[in-house]
């Protein structure tokens, strides 16, 4: 990709010094720069190499060296909806792998190819934590549950066609570059984004059971008991 324009350089720029600020150290904020610059692309570009090492004075291999190593940055263009598969071992076991072929044979692509509509990308993901709500499918990080190969088809096929998908847990997605300047650290600008979605029952099975049976976690000075002296000798 060519150099930014001016225009755009201004821009980013003015993000990347509020970005800036948040941090006693500047390297600190390479992550949400790296996000700032895929808002901006789609994807970490050379260009968008180049401008956060510019920004915190280092080399475009270091800032490389990062954007490489963390799999939610991306290297190639990224569509309107990142639709993420779990293939880590639970949700496969449970359907994740169901629904990868499903979704591959129903939108005529490969894992980490876009649609050519350039609406959805789809691809297979490491695990996200979710293990209680799977299989699992996230659009652009936010967790679809307990999926289906038929659910799954039925939400990327809401996504092209310009609809809304409403997840169980969490906001209905934005664009992928809207989501990655909110992973910025940029405000969500939609009215009651941050309180969407209630937690999922599976989340507070443990504190309800916890409640149910009186049980309450230790308080700090309780945890660590002194251990007792080792024979023939004196206290570890």
């Amino acid at each position: 990709m060519s150099e930014y324009s001016q225009e755009t350089l201004t821009r980013l720029e003015l993000d990347a010094k509020e970005i800036l600020a948040r941090y006693p150290q500047p390297r600190s904020a390479l992550l949400p720069l790296l996000h700032l610059v895929q808002s901006e692309d789609g994807c970490v570009t050379p260009s968008g190499v180049e401008f956060c090492a510019g920004q915190l004075d280092l080399t475009a291999a270091e800032v490389s060296a990062v954007a490489t190593f963390y799999s939610m940055y991306r290297r190639t263009p990224t569509g309107d909806y990142f639709v993420g598969v779990c293939t880590n071992t639970l949700c496969a076991v449970m359907g994740g792998d169901a629904i990868l072929t499903r979704l591959r044979n129903h939108l005529g692509v490969a894992p980490g190819q876009t649609t050519p509509d350039g609406a959805v990308t789809l691809d297979h993901i490491e695990c996200n934590a979710a293990c209680d709500y799977a299989p699992v499918v996230m659009v652009n990080w936010e967790f679809f549950d307990n999926q289906t190969p038929d659910a799954a088809t039925e939400l990327v096929d809401t996504l092209r066609a310009g609809g809304t998908a409403v997840p169980v847990r969490g906001a209905p997605p934005c664009t992928f570059r809207e989501t990655e300047r909110i992973l910025a650290g940029f405000p969500d600008p939609r009215p009651d984004a941050v309180d969407a979605g209630a937690p999922g029952d599976a989340t507070l099975a443990g504190l309800r059971v916890a409640r149910e049976r009186g049980l309450t976690a230790p308080r700090p000075w309780e945890q660590s008991a002194p251990r007792p002296p080792e024979p023939g000798g004196g206290a570890s």
